[in-house]
């Protein structure tokens, strides 16, 4: 018996904003009402760690039970009317989320209140039901802001979600976000507020579909874009830059990996956009590598070296300027509609009614990790003769590989992958300290430094240089290591 389900987007909109887009949605009922919601788990975190929420919400003196788990478009969504405050542990999945003697131990976690202006509306052939919240929240003493747009499908196609998505956009700045209340809640409860957010691997079973694991690996790409995105909007941070540089990148070696299963005719323009998304980031993450790697150390061990401090200070402000560009990439008009574009394109895109879209993934996994393999460890045979391009595109080879046997894990199991991976990433990072070497020479060069600071540039690029022959070394050591791994998938 299939899970009775819940289809719906959700984004992130400024208070004064919420207005906006209420005008610019079609017409329909409106209704306006307060919900307050109590948040459950057991002092263990059983439903967190089992990737569901149990809440109760009260409106208009009725009290509706609601168990949620799942991703995606589509997540499995339980409601039960009930006559009390406290949740039924005998209720829709809960038995089977929880251990038996935890169906007692279920205690609020937080509460979230909020005014909620709705409207049910007829569009492209569905029916949508468009919300406007606003509210908090609450998690002890901590209280965090809410103030989202939620469209949900009633009736009719997925992509209408997305095409009335495309109009509101237009009306207003709405960021498409994959954050649930219970997972904000969370958040706020484990004093974890905004920060860097590092893609998941997909979790798909030994039977998966070509489909789903294309489809794992871009909820988990677009989850982690849209969170770093959003804390990029509001503060600089190196690591959400590199993290949302990595996601963009992942998700276009796997458009890539499956070209066959997913080329249609929005496959260039995804590609394209993602490119777009990736280069935005490439300035601001090679001055924070510069500036971690090679230029802290120095200036902790010369701390008055005037060269040094010059240096420091034209750096600073080169990543300052830097992050402010990423700012305004991740918040222009240009980011809402790729999240938006890709997101139903990886949903609901016409890629997914071609044939190969429903085969067993396996064998293509197969086939594409024994190529992958075959293109890293021919273009390394003679790594210690190459020059930087030559290395650089080893150390792509090997990022592609890394990135593809983490998206197919799910078909192998966890520890068949485990030591592949690991001698992989040794691979990249000593491939990648090479390319941050070849790179910082030209990026010196185009920050218009001082004499004195471009002095001070250059001996430390030096200094670091005279370590490339041994960093080179390593890394081909590495890459034979990782020849000697067998590959989990034969």
């Amino acid at each position: 018996m299939p899970h009775p389900e819940e289809i719906e987007l959700k984004f992130l909109c400024a208070p004064e904003d919420l207005g906006r887009v209420l005008a610019a949605a079609p017409e329909g009922d409106d209704d306006c009402r307060e919900l307050i919601s109590v948040y459950f788990d057991t002092p263990d975190l059983d439903l967190q760690k089992a990737g569901a929420s149990l809440r109760v919400r009260e409106s208009k003196g009725q009290r509706m039970q609601t168990v949620k788990r799942g991703d995606g478009l589509a997540r499995e969504e339980h409601e039960t009317p009930i006559a009390t405050d406290a949740p039924d542990p005998s209720l829709g999945p809960l038995p089977q989320l929880l251990p038996h003697g935890a169906r007692g131990e279920l205690k609020p976690a937080f509460h979230v209140r909020v005014t909620r202006r709705q409207r049910l509306v007829r569009f492209a052939g569905a029916e949508i039901e468009l919300a406007l919240d606003q509210g908090e929240v609450r998690g002890g003493k901590r209280v965090s802001p809410i103030s989202e747009v939620e469209l949900e499908l009633k009736s009719g196609e997925p992509a209408a979600l997305f095409q009335l998505a495309r109009e509101l956009s237009q009306a207003a700045p709405i960021y498409l976000s994959f954050a649930s209340k219970s997972q904000r809640g969370q958040a706020l409860v484990a004093d974890c507020p905004l920060h860097a957010h590092r893609r998941a691997r997909p979790e798909i079973g030994e039977d998966a579909t070509l489909a789903e694991v294309f489809q794992a690996i871009g909820r988990s790409t677009l989850t982690s874009i849209a969170a770093n995105s959003e804390l990029l909007r509001e503060r600089p941070d190196a690591e959400a830059v590199h993290q949302l540089r990595v996601a963009a990148r992942t998700l276009r070696s796997a458009l890539s990996t499956f070209r066959e299963v997913v080329e249609d005719q929005d496959y260039d323009r995804i590609k394209d956009e993602l490119r777009w998304l990736a280069k935005a980031c490439d300035e601001a993450r090679n001055l924070d590598v510069f500036a971690e790697e090679l230029l802290a150390p120095a200036v902790k061990a010369e701390p008055s070296d005037p060269g040094l401090i010059a240096l420091a200070a034209a750096i600073q402000a080169a990543r300052e300027h830097a992050a402010a560009d990423v700012e305004q990439a991740v918040g222009s008009a240009r980011f809402r509609d790729l999240l938006i574009e890709v997101t139903g394109w990886v949903e609901t895109g016409d890629w997914l009614s071609q044939p190969p879209s429903g085969e067993a993934a396996k064998p293509f996994a197969q086939a594409s990790l024994q190529t992958r393999r075959r293109k890293l460890l021919k273009d390394g045979r003679d790594l210690k003769r190459q020059d930087d391009a030559e290395r650089h595109q080893v150390r792509i080879d090997a990022k592609k590989l890394r990135y593809a046997a983490e998206g197919f894990h799910g078909l192998f199991g966890r520890k068949a992958t485990t030591r592949f991976v690991k001698a992989l990433k040794e691979v990249q990072d000593e491939l990648g300290g090479l390319n941050d070497l070849a790179t910082a020479e030209t990026l010196l060069g185009g920050l218009g430094l001082s004499a004195e600071a471009a002095f001070a540039g250059g001996e430390q690029v030096g200094r670091a240089s005279v370590e490339k022959p041994r960093r080179i070394a390593r890394a081909a050591k590495a890459l034979d290591r990782f020849a000697e791994v067998d590959p989990f998938w034969r």
